[in-house]
């Protein structure tokens, strides 16, 4: 696990006395994202060609040094991941002519595009985000993992120089990436909390996408997607039954792949069913206990400790834990520097503490995210599902008589936002329900100058319903699947694992993201993963010989935290002094006498807006380390001075 950072200018020769500079360049670009790799650096200064690199060493700690070349050293590779089938990869480009000069999987990527050019990410079963210089060619190819577990960012400068690195911090090192913000990225963030790809929230900057790869030539760049969530009818009809002993078998596989390691590794268990699946299937092929990392609150309604307990119990696991409490609030900064973006989702707080925990203890941890995507476990399917027959109602009904009522009626009027939503269209009612600001108040929340400057482009919202509508089958939770699989999953929660993990210098592994598990369970239909309003009914059912029922059959809890109340009392004056300030006013995005309304419904526990007041929060919290002063949010930053214990 790596970070990486580079750049290739578009200069044929290279100018006389530039070599130094660029060595400059290069490791600032990589000193800023230190924490992702402690242990080690490398670079690459060849020509107008610059590759760097930070090491956290996982395989093949003496030997793994990058960046790495091929046969005859004009291939070379910086690369962030990891890739678990490396070494039957190695037998067979060995029996191809390859000569190995490590036991690193990152020696693998590297001749395997000697041998298969761009193609060669076919053949990676891993995380990875990485970068190949070719000297022959001239020519830089980038690749992203297929579900979006590394991040990837990119930019191609006015002068026609491509800068690229594992965060958006690396990329503003370097001169010609100006720091202007986006506007369609600012629209997208406070619809749904995050920035999705292709966007970043600097003009200019983009996130390759996952499942794609990008090759730069002569100033020009080139963008390809090789591989998407597959969701297809089945020729075949086959009974559940069918699907319960492959998906199994698959799960087994995905778990025991990740366990390759040369330092100690454990599991984060919330004792929710995904993570305690992966702990099942992790203690069958560890000899000692899995180390297991947990989170609570004092607040009950917020603490799943009681169910990580019976999960590290029935495992026997070697458990630790740690209680959050709102004293901890003082590391909002922190986190949002090692985002580089605005980032709404607060379970990023918990989910920093418990990456804090689990690195004193291991250096790799194995995560149960992707479960919720993939098996159809967010609350909010049943909750779309409890309305789909509002649908029925007459068009003319729902879009001429309800949804001007619902515009009508004054902020925060019981019933508003329910009628809205419901008069909506399926995918516009889906995309709705995730939204943290609304189109419905939007035109409250924007300034004026603001909605005049993003009407120009093209609205996040469509492209989340022309995704949702490509899916061909004939069930309407393959398209939200689909689309949060595209969106959610790899903008929110792989962002949020691995800004986090990476933050304290942790790997986090992914299993249930195991690109041949989602091929498999893509094609099962959805009525085998949502049973009428039961979620994740084929998952559990391959896993109930494995996990304890009492988790099995507990209701869905999300993993977050009591945002309300510590809004209203810890944080309630910090948030109240920052959104009400003038640099927060004279941004001209937020209307003041909207932030206002929000603040005294929620103080005044009218309205929960904990959500939409974070958001704002995060935005400005966002504006000021990164616009207001650049110079000290390009400074590497050491973790926050927090002393963890278990309990």
């Amino acid at each position: 696990m790596c970070g990486i950072a580079g750049f290739v200018e578009r200069e044929k020769e290279d100018a006389p006395g530039l070599g130094p500079e660029r060595a400059e360049v290069l490791d600032r670009m990589c000193l800023v994202i230190s924490h992702r790799g402690p242990d080690d650096q490398g670079t690459m200064v060849r020509g107008t060609a610059a590759l760097g690199m930070r090491r956290l060493s996982i395989i093949d700690l003496a030997g793994g040094h990058q960046p790495i070349s091929g046969c005859d050293s004009r291939v070379t590779v910086v690369f962030n991941g990891e890739i678990y089938n490396y070494r039957e990869l190695q037998k067979d480009l060995e029996a191809r002519g390859h000569r190995f000069q490590t036991h690193s999987d990152t020696e693998s990527i590297v001749h395997l595009y000697e041998e298969y050019g761009a193609a060669c990410v076919e053949h990676l079963r891993g995380m990875f985000g990485f970068a190949i210089w070719d000297e022959r060619e001239r020519e830089l190819f980038l690749a992203r993992d297929r579900a979006g577990k590394k991040p990837l960012y990119y930019t191609l400068t006015p002068r026609g120089t491509l800068v690229f690195g594992s965060e958006l911090k690396s990329l503003l090192e370097h001169k010609e990436v100006e720091r202007s913000s986006d506007v369609e990225a600012l629209d997208a963030y406070l619809t749904f909390g995050y920035v999705p790809d292709p966007l970043s929230i600097f003009r200019g900057v983009r996130k390759l996408p996952p499942g794609h790869h990008l090759t730069y030539k002569d100033g020009k760049i080139k963008v390809e997607q090789y591989w998407d969530f597959p969701f297809e009818e089945e020729t075949v009809q086959r009974s559940e039954s069918d699907y319960l002993e492959e998906l199994s078998a698959l799960l087994d596989e995905a778990v025991r792949l990740r366990l390759v390691a040369d330092v100690p590794l454990g599991a984060f268990l919330s004792g929710g069913v995904d993570s305690s699946a992966v702990v099942a299937f992790m203690s069958r092929h560890t000899a000692q206990p899995v180390k297991t990392f947990s989170i609570g609150f004092h607040e009950d309604s917020y603490s799943e400790l009681k169910y990580a307990r019976v999960a590290a119990k029935h495992f026997g696991t070697d458990h630790h834990e740690f209680i959050v409490t709102p004293d901890i609030c003082h590391i909002v900064d922190e986190l949002a520097w090692h985002f580089d973006e605005p980032f709404a989702d607060s379970s990023a707080i918990p989910t920093y503490m418990v990456s804090k925990l689990a690195r004193e203890h291991v250096k790799v941890v194995l995560s149960g995210d992707g479960g919720d995507e993939l098996f159809a476990g967010y609350t909010r399917y049943a909750v779309d599902r409890r309305r789909s027959g509002f649908a029925h109602l007459p068009s003319a009904l729902r879009r001429g008589v309800m949804r001007p009522l619902s515009r009508s009626l004054p902020h925060g009027a019981w019933g508003r936002n329910f009628l809205y939503n419901i008069a909506l269209d399926p995918i516009d009612r889906y995309v709705d329900s995730i939204s943290v600001f609304s189109e419905l108040n939007k035109p409250s929340l924007y300034t004026e100058d603001f909605r005049r400057e993003f009407q120009a482009h093209e609205r996040i919202v469509e492209r989340y319903r022309s995704l949702a509508a490509s899916v061909t089958t004939k069930e309407p939770l393959d398209g939200m699947l689909y689309l949060d699989s595209k969106t959610y999953l790899p903008g929110d929660i792989l962002t949020k694992v691995d800004r986090m993990s990476m933050a304290v210098s942790l790997e986090a592994r992914v299993p249930l993201l195991d690109h041949r598990l989602i091929e498999f369970v893509s094609r099962i239909p959805a009525s085998m993963k949502m049973r009428g309003l039961e979620a994740k009914h084929i998952f559990k059912r391959a896993v109930r010989d494995h996990v304890p029922a009492e988790i099995l059959d507990r209701p869905k809890q999300g993993f977050g935290m009591p945002l309300q109340q510590w809004i209203n009392e810890q944080l309630r004056e910090r948030i109240r002094e920052t959104l009400s300030d003038k640099r927060t006013r004279e941004r001209g995005i937020i209307e003041e006498r909207y932030v206002r309304r929000l603040l005294d419904e929620h103080e005044r526990n009218r309205r929960d807006h904990s959500g939409q007041l974070w958001a704002l929060f995060m935005l400005e919290e966002w504006h000021r380390i990164f616009m207001d002063d650049a110079g000290h949010a390009s400074r590497a930053r050491g973790g926050a001075s927090l002393q963890l214990a278990s309990v």
